[in-house]
């Protein structure tokens, strides 16, 4: 399994086939996203919704959007954030992962988490914060079997929505 940046066109789009692949991981997670609410109808998301929300996660310079890939399809993909909009929070943030549901339950999560991480070591970050929202128990019992530790609670910056918020130390990092 690999991480790759979401590749886009000359003019900033998703290229279809991607964009098409992306639409399909998202519908899979029903469940997900009518705890979420991120999208309209959860039974039936679209590609130009996909696409809409990719881009204004897009718009902030600070976002990278990875697409974790296993034998040639996209099976997962992860929202980081470099730096939070909070000046006194030092720590990168996972603002979503999101894997193929009919991967679950199969280490693919755990194995992107690891991904991920390490690529934030490598940049010489030292820990990494998420939050889960307060309504997704699965999700916070996936991440705390990681090793992350729920730090406080507060609404999430988009929709407001009650949220943990969790941070994992990155043991082995690099200091600059």
């Amino acid at each position: 399994m690999r991480l790759e940046s979401l590749p886009l066109t000359a003019d900033h789009d998703i290229p279809a086939p991607v964009l098409t692949e992306l639409t399909a991981l998202y519908a899979s997670n029903r469940e997900f996203h009518a705890l979420s609410g991120d999208f309209p109808d959860p039974d039936d998301i679209r590609p130009e919704q996909v696409a809409a929300a990719l881009a204004d996660e897009l718009a902030n310079p600070e976002v990278e959007v990875l697409l974790a890939r296993s034998e040639g399809r996209v099976v997962g993909v992860v929202i980081t954030l470099a730096h939070h909009p909070d000046p006194s929070d030092p720590d990168p943030w996972i603002g979503l992962l999101m894997v193929d549901a009919a991967a679950h339950r199969k280490g693919v999560g755990t194995r992107v988490a690891g991904l991920v991480e390490e690529r934030f070591r490598a940049g010489g970050r030292t820990a990494v914060r998420l939050a889960v929202l307060d309504n997704n128990p699965k999700g916070l019992a996936f991440w705390t079997a990681l090793g992350f530790e729920v730090i406080g609670h507060r609404a999430d910056l988009q929709l407001g929505r009650p949220c943990a918020v969790l941070r994992k130390v990155l043991g082995g990092a690099r200091q600059e």
